[in-house]
């Protein structure tokens, strides 16, 4: 089977990926969930002229000249309005938030006046509407203020509550069931014998997929059987996973099973193998109603196919208005060979010049098993097929990894 352009195969993993059904939820659940529909507010905001700070509500014809006196008639603070109204020659003692009386437009601030008694003097002239807020001024009933596909932010959540809404109506949570496999595997704090290493590409793809959102289920390590591997792939189903991941165990070895223990379980394969690097053997297909992505064993190719197809999987599953990663544009900070066939995500420091240029200086070693120069990268280094050799200071792309 040919390599499949990156392109291409992010097209196949995304085709037919509708959002996830709705479901209410309280809105302090609501954080970073997806808005299934527009959201609109249920009131005016504020629902009346108020005053933003405290000193006296007036008639601005009768406080426009310095040394004015005006009469206080009465007191309104928040929440507690004044019954009256404010006739000529009279003032209302308010404060920051109480609604403004009838009668008065405008307010001025109490260091701007002498208070004597039930007396005022104006030492600043009014203008009308100054420390008003009309009544509307943030947002009105029926103003659509949150559009489906947002996803929520604490500030989109207070915004929600003012407009006077204790639930929203979000996207289920995309489900994402991830089975690793390979005899030599073993857990983090174990000592691994001959020829094991410790597992560590789970717990990056496990953070990966619920920083976008997602619910996981870890599915553990399975040997290199048909059997256990083949019940690592039912467990996910019976999980209701929207989407399996697998890492290790995507090549063409004698121990290399998760393709044909797939396939006996009635797997529709989409693609096999992508013109890139790191991340050549990564498969894709169905199961049923299942997405799965069979991620390669070596820790940096599984990251960055889970990055580069994971996660916009999982945001379009979730309903979101923006999907893909978005590149930026750098400058080269050391020279970089032609490229081959495939296409390349070398790991990469980020630099900035004084004019605040990105610049993306690649690790010195790229090999797909070095996690401290993963560790070390903060974007990808975005390399086309066949990309002649370029210089240090040559434009380039790159792809801001998560922080």
């Amino acid at each position: 089977m040919a390599l499949m352009p990156v392109s291409d195969a992010l097209a196949a993993v995304l085709a037919g990926a509708a959002p996830m059904p709705e479901e209410m939820v309280a809105l302090d659940e609501a954080w970073h969930r997806v808005l299934a529909r527009d959201v609109a507010a249920l009131r005016t905001q504020p629902p009346q002229a108020m005053s933003a700070m405290d000193g006296y509500a007036v008639r601005a014809t009768d406080a426009a000249r310095v040394d004015t006196q005006l009469t206080v008639t009465g007191e309104v603070a928040a929440g507690r309005p004044f019954a009256g109204h404010v006739g000529p020659g009279e003032a209302v003692r308010i404060f920051t938030g109480g609604v403004v009386p009838d009668g008065a437009d405008a307010v001025v601030i109490q260091e701007d006046t002498v208070a004597d008694g039930r007396l005022i003097t104006i030492k600043e002239a009014a203008i009308a509407g100054r420390h008003i807020r009309p009544a509307g001024v943030d947002f009105r009933e029926g103003d659509v203020l949150l559009k489906a596909g947002t996803r929520l932010t604490e500030r989109d959540l207070s915004l929600a509550a003012g407009m006077n809404h204790p639930r929203l109506p979000v996207r289920r949570r995309p489900r994402i069931a991830i089975l690793a496999t390979g005899d030599e595997l073993v857990m983090p704090g174990t000592t691994p014998g001959a020829g094991q290493i410790v597992f560590s590409n789970g717990y990056a793809l496990h953070a990966l997929a619920r920083a976008e959102g997602a619910d996981t289920v870890d599915l553990g390590i399975a040997a290199d059987t048909v059997k256990a591997t083949t019940a690592g792939i039912r467990r996910a189903r019976d999980s209701g996973a929207d989407i399996l991941i697998t890492t290790g165990g995507a090549s063409v070895g004698d121990h290399d099973l998760v393709k044909p223990a797939l396939e006996a379980e009635g797997f529709e394969l989409a693609f096999w193998k992508i013109a890139m690097r790191p991340g050549k053997p990564m498969m894709h297909g169905r199961l049923g109603a299942m997405r799965v992505i069979g991620l390669p064993g070596n820790p940096v190719s599984s990251y960055v196919c889970g990055f580069l197809f994971m996660v916009p999987l999982i945001r379009a599953l979730a309903g979101r208005n923006a999907i893909h990663h978005r590149r930026e544009r750098a400058v080269l900070g050391r020279d970089v060979p032609a490229n081959d066939a495939r296409e390349d995500y070398l790991r990469a420091r980020l630099e900035q010049r004084e004019d605040g240029t990105p610049v993306a200086v690649p690790v010195n070693h790229q090999d797909s098993s070095l996690l401290a120069n993963l560790a070390a990268a903060q974007a990808l280094l975005v390399r086309a097929p066949f990309a002649p050799k370029a210089a240090s200071g040559a434009p380039c792309e790159v792809l801001r990894l998560p922080v």
